[in-house]
């Protein structure tokens, strides 16, 4: 059974960082293609081998996708907060695919809540 387990949300003022984890199981990690959502909208994402990552373009130049296959952990960091980044977070895997964004039949992680303040 595949679980997926984000972490590390909370609330924050702008300008501050914050870094997210989804930690997994039941997946063979590096076989899995990863991305970080917010609701069901890509903003990152990554190879299996974590050699290629896509960003879109609200977090592009201040959030870091970035895996860790030992700990089949899946990470974001995100610097330089601001308050469209107030969202739930998603973390997604999905078997590989062109463009390496989770699809529609990705697993999925129950979200974690962002909330950044003036």
């Amino acid at each position: 059974q595949v679980q997926m387990v984000e972490s590390g949300g909370d609330l924050v003022q702008a300008g501050e960082s914050l870094k997210l984890s989804c930690t997994t199981s039941g997946l063979t990690f590096g076989d899995f293609v990863m991305g970080w959502f917010r609701g069901r909208k890509p903003i990152a994402c990554i190879s299996e081998n974590g050699a290629m990552t896509w960003y879109d373009a609200s977090v592009k130049g201040r959030f870091s996708i970035y895996r860790d296959s030992a700990k089949k952990t899946l990470y974001l960091q995100m610097r330089s907060l601001n308050l469209d980044d107030t969202a739930t977070y998603y973390c997604a895997a999905d078997r590989p695919r062109p463009g390496f964004c989770p699809g529609p039949r990705a697993y999925w992680g129950q979200g974690t809540q962002v909330n950044v303040s003036s």
